[in-house]
């Protein structure tokens, strides 16, 4: 199965470092040409499918990319963000960022879902369509978060201190080959 995983477009908040979870928070200008741009540059390879998180900045993104391919987008919930909980709308500066990415501390938060259950959820995700498609090109649109457990899962687990850093930019496009 090919994968390739796009992050969502720029939004306000990106521009502001200000965590995004579960806030339906929608492209900005720079975001939505963003999109147009990963549009261009995927025009040539031909999708099977494209499943999206159900958040607004994540559709945007999907549905400018699949403009004139008329696919149908299949939005799972498993690839919405991860619940930053107590930490949504704050600066990453303002609280520990790296142990809130910590797979091997895996905190438990008052209302923040922690990194474990966060990728088992998307490890679950994977794993289903890895099983129910395994010779089709599926695009995948979410976030920065879900790229982090997305690559984990392609490519084996970071090292702790690397997975926080890991950041793709908005709008960019990640290739994995899953067998």
């Amino acid at each position: 199965m090919k994968l390739y995983v796009v992050r969502h477009g720029q939004t306000e908040w990106n521009v502001l470092k200000k965590m995004q979870g579960f806030a339906d928070i929608p492209l900005n200008e720079k975001g939505k040409e963003q999109a147009e741009e990963t549009k261009l540059n995927l025009g040539n390879i031909h999708f099977d499918m494209i499943f999206c998180s159900p958040l607004i900045r994540a559709k945007q993104t999907a549905e400018i990319i699949n403009n004139d391919r008329n696919l149908d987008i299949m939005f799972d919930d498993r690839l919405t963000e991860r619940n930053y909980g107590e930490f949504e709308g704050v600066s990453k500066s303002s609280f520990n960022y790296n142990d809130f990415w910590s797979y091997n501390k895996n905190l438990n938060y008052t209302k923040a879902e922690n990194i474990q259950d966060f990728f088992k959820r998307i490890y679950n995700f994977l794993d289903e369509i890895k099983m129910n498609y395994s010779n089709k090109n599926i695009l995948i649109v979410c976030h920065a978060g879900v790229t982090k457990a997305i690559e984990c899962y392609a490519n084996g687990m970071m090292k702790d201190e690397e997975i926080g850093p890991y950041l793709p930019n908005n709008a960019s496009v990640q290739e994995y080959n899953i067998e």
